[in-house]
């Protein structure tokens, strides 16, 4: 079987300069760059940049899939939108992983499968921009992205029975989410790319409430805006003349859900053995 390796980086927040643009240009001759996106293909050989250290400096989301069985996606968002405290709660080893840099937290979710089987979606270039609308579901305060990776992290376990040492089935979950039985199409979408089990996903939601979004009608947004101290306002409208308005919008919105969405009761945190035994039997049954 021939190599194949696909990578894409997104900016989004930020366009880059002509000078940034030579940058990452010198890491590829071949690859498709535009001020907004990196896209490559390759055959043989390998990618020269460094992931890392682009969506630190370039980029705010990366994906890089092979047919051998790696899959990647990378997310970078302000650190004022995504609390790295909550962000450790999910970290697993090597495949659910995070750092803060320069104001940023920089989320990496990986998934590894060598079984042998051939791993290759021929559309590759689709994957990324289905997958993407989950870091502005981060931004706004839904954790529900951040959950699934940490399952589907556990999850390689029942694929492979050397992934984790046997302390590991007393590790406990991550707060459960409200929502985990009615995913958005980009969540639907990060699940499959970390090749989530079904059974196991459905297992780890018998615990989750249902989601209950704030109220956005025109009278509760005017409400929540009235409500806003005046200084507070008066840096928004400074923040908007100064182009800041993607960022600010998403800050807003995180806002307003945080101080409208209704109160939901925090399940028990369940064990990793736990989840994983009881989406075994789950599956035995079915």
């Amino acid at each position: 079987m021939s190599e194949y390796q696909y990578y894409e980086f997104l900016a989004i927040d930020r366009p880059l300069d002509g000078d940034e643009q030579a940058e990452v240009r010198a890491a590829s001759t071949r690859a498709t760059i535009t001020a907004t996106s990196f896209v490559n293909e390759y055959h043989w050989g390998d990618f020269k940049g460094d992931a890392d250290s682009w969506m630190e400096r370039y980029y705010d989301a990366h994906l890089h899939v092979t047919n051998w069985g790696t899959r990647r996606v990378m997310f970078r968002l302000p650190s004022d939108l995504l609390d790295p405290e909550v962000v450790d709660e999910h970290c697993v080893d090597d495949q659910v992983t995070a750092w803060t840099a320069a104001g940023s937290t920089v989320l990496d979710f990986v998934n590894e499968d060598h079984s042998g089987e051939f791993d290759f979606d021929e559309d590759a270039e689709t994957l990324l921009p289905t997958i993407v609308g989950v870091r502005a579901e981060l931004a706004t305060g839904d954790l529900r992205p951040l959950y699934l990776a940490w399952l589907a992290a556990y999850g390689t376990w029942e694929r492979d029975e050397d992934a984790f040492g046997r302390e590991a089935d007393d590790d406990l979950e991550p707060p459960v989410p409200p929502g985990l039985t009615t995913l958005t199409a980009s969540q639907r979408a990060l699940a499959d790319f970390l090749r989530l089990d079904d059974d196991l996903l459905a297992t780890a939601a018998l615990t989750s409430p249902p989601l209950t979004e704030p109220a956005t009608t025109p009278a509760a947004l005017t409400a929540w805006v009235k409500a806003l101290p005046s200084a507070e306002k008066d840096r928004i409208v400074e923040r908007v003349v100064l182009g800041e308005t993607t960022r600010l919008r998403l800050h807003l919105q995180r806002r307003f859900r945080q101080d409208t969405a209704p109160a939901t009761p925090s399940p028990a945190r369940r064990t990793v053995g736990t989840l994983l035994d009881d989406a075994a039997r789950r599956r035995t049954d079915r």
